[in-house]
């Protein structure tokens, strides 16, 4: 699997997990044509995109390329990568016929063509002591030891981290989880934990 330091963004769930068969590191969905909308997602994009670098990762298609130019037109280039698959005609198995082009999109993609995309785009591999990006290493039991899953106000104060974070509220508790351990240095979380105390 390649371990890469940047963080990828795909337009949708079936995208997200393909590509994840693939790459080791964090990838955010963009929702479809849900981004034009949604501008605490696009904070984060911008938020990833300072600290890690963020590749582009949309379908082949005109609905692919819109989303692409909204994200471009949102995000400083120099923390920008795109990575294109070519246009391969055909529909993805879970799909009764094929999408409006008649193109496979990053879902009904080769893992070995998702890979070279990701190369050619300059994707920084990452190998032995440098493959962590940051010094987390949280599960599940240290978010119910913060208080922010497993008891009756842990949605609120998830919430509140969420904010003191500038990361979108709607975010789950997988997704913080994973935000935490590829984006997060131990000192920027103790440091909004102590703002939830405050």
């Amino acid at each position: 699997m390649l371990r890469i330091r940047e963080a990828v963004v795909v337009e949708g769930r079936y995208d997200k997990n393909t590509l994840s068969q693939v790459v080791d590191t964090l990838i955010v969905e963009t929702g479809g044509f849900g981004i034009f909308k949604n501008e605490e997602q696009m904070d984060l994009l911008r938020r990833l995109a300072q600290k890690r670098g963020l590749i582009v990762f949309t379908d082949p298609d005109g609905a692919g390329f819109v989303i692409r130019n909204r994200i471009k037109s949102a995000v400083d280039p120099q923390y920008l990568k795109h990575a294109y698959v070519p246009d391969i005609m055909g529909k993805e198995r879970r799909k009764i016929r094929p999408g409006k082009e008649g193109k496979l999109g990053v879902e009904g993609m080769d893992p070995a063509i998702l890979e070279q995309a990701l190369l050619h785009a300059g994707a920084t591999v990452l190998e032995g002591a440098e493959a962590s990006v940051c010094d987390l290493a949280l599960t599940k039991a240290d978010l119910m030891r913060f208080g922010l899953t497993g008891t009756p106000d842990s949605g609120a104060r998830r919430g509140e981290l969420l904010r003191v974070l500038g990361l979108p509220r709607h975010m789950s508790a997988n997704a913080l989880l994973q935000y935490l351990n590829t984006c997060c240095t131990k000192r920027e979380l103790d440091a909004a934990l102590l703002q939830l105390k405050e």
